[in-house]
Parts: C-alpha cells; structure tokens; sequence
C-alpha cells in the first residue's frame, strides 16, 4: 500500500490485471445502439465518437442540433466505413415533459429497432454559495441533474425489459464525496440524489439484465460546472470573506485538471463492451475516474469510519434495553 500526503492509504497498482475472472463482461457479438445525452462536447462527445469507431451505433442527442455538427462532422470525416449512416442526432432537453421526453425516446428506437446502451451525461452545473442560489436557480440544478435523467431513463428501461438486457451508464460526480467544499453545495446535492437513483436502478433493473454503472469522475479538462462560471444571484455581504475563498479556488481549476477526458470516454466505452482496459474483467457497479475522484473517496470513507468509532457508544446506545430472554 502506498500512502498519501495526509495519511490515506492508497493502493498500488500497475493498471494491469492478470487473471480472467469466469464472469467477465462479455463482448457483444452484434454492434450496440447507443443513447447518449449532452453529445455536443465533453464525455458524451468521446463516447459518441468512439463507439462509432468501435462499429457501435449511436442517438446522439443535445439541447440544441447545430451544435451536434461538429460531431456529425467528425462522423463523417472518419475513417471509419458507414459512420454516418451509424449515427442519428436528435433534439433533446432534460428540462422538457416527460410526454416530450419519451416521444425523443421512441424516436430513437426506430434508429435500429433497440436501445442497447443508455449514457445520462448531460447535466447543468451551478456553482456558488448555496444560501446566493435562488429558489429558481436551485430548482433548475435539481430539473436538470435529477428530473432529467429520471425522465430519459423511464423512458428507455421499458425497451430495455422487454427485449430483456440493457445498459445505463450514469455519469455522477466526485463532487457528493466533498460536498463540504464551499461553491458547490447545490450541484453536489443533485449528484448525490442521481448517486442513489443509479443505485436503486441496480438492484430493480437486474432480473431484466439490465446492468447500470454509476460514473465518478473527478475534475476533467472538459466543459463541465467550471464553463458555467461563479454565480450569486442574491449576493449576502456575511459570506463576503468567504466567498472570495471560494471563488479563487474555482479560477484555479480550470485548465489544470489532471483528468485526460479521452482516457476516461474510453475507459467507460471499454467497460460497456467488455474490451481494453475491461477485458477479462467482471461488471464494476461504481467507477471513479481520476486521481482527485479517489483521494476524496478513501478520505470521506475515512472520516466517516472516525466518526464511527467516536461516536460508537451513542450509535449503538438507542436500542431497546433488553429485559431479559423469553
């Protein structure tokens, strides 16, 4: 075990793995058909692309379609044989009705008949100090990153039971495991919320083989919460000091993230297909992705645990006391 710099161990690995497990994911022996939401750029741009080039066929989808061409640009220039005809952009926004939502869904399906792989990437981020949101502002992060997501796949799990397999990556966020930090109170709220929906959906999809994988990542040079700026819609003079802490933090990101989000778009396409760095490799339920994402695992596991063992005697002290055995 190797150590970091504050005291959590971390383990040493060599990033390769040496035995095939009887379970491993299997590799499809067809190509897949792929849903992806907020395909316009960041990981939801990478997966669309490299699932076109692994012979895969993908609904990409985003708020606004002229701002899919320069995917379906790159489609086409691909040397990759058929890749445009592999692709369909549709119009999607997680902010309309769920009756809006699932006609863009049954749209889809008439692409190939199927949807194989569903991919919930799009989100909005909000960032500031959560007492500056708005009500308005905070509903919205909550519509987009939760309500969102719920809508698209209650409209896709009812394909995916009835032709009885299935796959839904949720793209999550590191940000549930450091909620503390100041700024970002109201995006690691949503997370959080779409963390336990992935993990609900684990349990109740698995008798239909639909298998869900809930994505951590990190900070990643992409357009993600950091694109949309610092906001104080209701400014409070109190968290002025504060505030400013905050704010240089976040200018301090953007541009030096250690997150390579082509690594990570194909770490996550691998994982679906079973090849790569998935090869020989049973199904994951959770991937973190990036160093940042795993430090804040292993150190909010660790402060939990302390807590744990602090506060034993009181967390074990509320039962009913025993009166004795019949």
């Amino acid at each position: 075990m190797a150590s970091s710099t504050n005291g959590i161990p971390l383990p040493t690995t060599n990033g390769t793995t040496t035995t095939t497990v009887s379970n491993a994911i299997p590799t499809p022996t067809q190509p897949l058909t792929w849903f992806i939401t907020g395909t316009s750029s960041g990981f939801g741009y990478r997966m669309a692309l490299l699932a076109l080039h692994r012979g895969d066929n993908v609904i990409a989808t985003a708020r606004s379609l002229p701002k899919l061409q320069k995917l379906v640009d790159e489609a086409t220039s691909s040397s990759v044989p058929s890749a445009k005809t592999r692709l369909k952009t549709l119009r999607l926004d997680l902010g309309d009705s769920e009756e809006v939502i699932k006609g863009v869904v049954d749209e889809a399906v008439k692409f190939t008949g199927r949807i194989d792989v569903l991919v919930n990437n799009a989100g909005w981020g909000w960032v500031g100090m959560i007492e500056e949101a708005s009500v308005p502002s905070t509903q919205k992060v909550m519509d987009e990153n939760i309500m969102g997501p719920v809508k698209v796949t209650f409209a896709v799990t009812p394909h995916m039971r009835a032709q009885k397999s299935g796959t839904i990556v949720i793209i999550g966020s590191r940000s549930v495991w450091r909620a503390e930090l100041p700024g970002i109170g109201s995006y690691a709220m949503a997370k959080a919320a779409i963390h336990a929906f992935a993990e609900n959906l684990s349990a109740e999809l698995a008798p239909f083989n639909i298998r869900t994988l809930l994505v951590q990542p990190g900070a990643f040079r992409t357009e993600g919460i950091y694109s949309h700026g610092w906001n104080s819609n209701i400014p409070i003079p109190d968290y002025e000091v504060l505030r400013t802490q905050a704010l240089a933090r976040f200018n301090s990101v953007p541009g030096n993230e250690k997150g390579d989000p082509d690594k990570a778009a194909k770490a996550i396409v691998d994982i679906v297909r079973g090849e790569g760095v998935a090869k020989g490799r049973e199904w994951p339920k959770y991937l973190m992705l990036g160093e940042d994402a795993e430090f804040a695992l292993r150190t909010k596991c660790a402060t939990l645990l302390e807590e744990l063992d602090k506060w034993a005697d009181v967390t074990r002290g509320v039962s009913f006391d025993q009166t004795g055995s019949n």
